[in-house]
This record gives structure tokens, sequence and C-alpha cells, in this order.
């Protein structure tokens, strides 16, 4: 039987972005979604942003920041990033692709970097950057138990609609609340590797899913491109 890892694989290699969209004129950032397997599913690694940091304090993210002049490329900044937040060793990790990125709020192009880790990994969260790290398996984000949608002005000025996750963590005992950039990249991975149809609608053409990710990307970018001529 072909691995659970190796299906993955082929299927986000057929998704692979590579540097495409990194020469595009906007400050840079990357995550890392670290993909485990664990009793034979395929898992997402997560994190909750300290109460202490000055943005988006106590929200699920994915280890990642901005780009640093060190940094040689996307991967670079997602690996840097993972190892100063959750001491996660970029050797540790099979990177496998690059998928379509996203615009945050700043307007900083955000590159997700997808990997694999060993499911024998314990985070060493930076208690100045992350205060819980914690794991959701894939298929949440296909078949989620609890799931709404909320309204949300993007950077481009434009109202849509995002995706919101409630994830009821056993071994924490606690609730997590996955919504924004983080649940549209979490989205995007499952669609890729499980091509199935979610159980709630999303903005994907899905027999075209790349080419319908790409002109998502570029609809946004064109109208925060409009909105930053129009202010000037």
């Amino acid at each position: 039987r072909r691995s659970l890892k190796e299906k993955a694989r082929l299927r986000l290699r057929e998704f692979d972005v590579g540097d495409r969209f990194s020469r595009l004129p906007l400050p840079r950032a990357s995550v890392l979604l670290p993909l485990v397997v664990r009793e034979g599913r395929l898992h997402l690694l997560l994190t909750v942003r300290s109460m202490q940091l000055r943005r988006s304090p106590g929200q699920v993210c994915f280890p990642g920041g901005k780009r640093e002049a060190t940094d040689k490329d996307e991967i670079d900044t997602a690996l840097r990033e993972a190892k100063e937040e959750v001491g996660l060793q970029p050797e540790k990790v099979e990177v496998i692709c690059r998928l379509v990125p996203g615009i945050d709020k700043m307007n900083h192009l955000v590159t997700p970097v997808v990997g694999f880790i060993e499911d024998t990994f314990q985070a060493t969260p930076n208690p100045d950057e992350v205060s819980d790290v914690f794991v959701v398996p894939l298929d949440y984000f296909v078949k989620p138990l609890n799931y709404k949608t909320m309204p949300y002005k993007s950077s481009s000025g434009s109202l849509t609609w995002m995706h919101c996750f409630t994830y009821d963590d056993q071994e924490h005992k606690m609730s997590f609340r996955i919504w924004g950039l983080t649940a549209h990249f979490a989205v995007f991975l499952a669609l890729v590797i499980f091509g199935e149809r979610p159980t709630y609608e999303v903005d994907y053409d899905l027999d075209n899913l790349l080419s319908s990710a790409e002109d998502n990307f570029w609809n946004l970018y064109a109208s925060l491109h409009e909105r930053k001529k129009s202010n000037l």
C-alpha cells in the first residue's frame, strides 16, 4: 500500500507554486504548515500567539513571521521562524512545497510552506511568542464538527466571508478557534490532499483547484493595487 505520506507528497507536488509569486512588490512573510502522521491520520500542528504580543494576541496561527534580510527564500523564513517559536530544527522538516500565497491585513504576501515533521517532535514554545501548541486532524477542515462563517473586511477593503472552525482538543481540554488566513491555508491544504468536497461552501472550483486558487489570489492582489492607487 502506498503510504499516507507518499500519497500526500504526490498531491502536494502538483500544487507547488515554487517562486512564482516571489517577485511581487509586497513585504514578505511565510508560515510553516507542519504535517504529522498520528494514529494513521494526517494532523496539522498549530500554535496560539502569546497574550503579550502586540498584534493578534491569543489567536491561533501557524509558526511563521516576516522575512529577514538573511533569509534566502520563503522556505528559509518559515523554517527559521518555526525554530524560534516552537524549537523545531530545520533539518527535522521534510519540506514538500509552497502553496498559493495569501495577503494578510498588514498587506504582507504570506507564503504557506508545507512540510512533514516526525510524530516524536516535542514542541518547546518560546513563551514570548507562543502560549500553546496543538494538533488538529487535517480532515477536520473537510468535515468539521463546529463551523461557521464570519464577515470580514479584506485588506483591499471589500467585504468577504471567512471560515471559522472551533476545535475541541481532548489532550489540552480546551477549545481552539481557527479563523482568518490560518483557516484559509488549512482549508486549501485539506482540499489539495483529500480531493474531497467539504461539508461547507468554498470559493474554489474544486475541479480546477489550483487555477481557481490562483485566480482568487490575483483578484485580491488587483483590488489591493487599485485601492493603493486610489489612496495616492
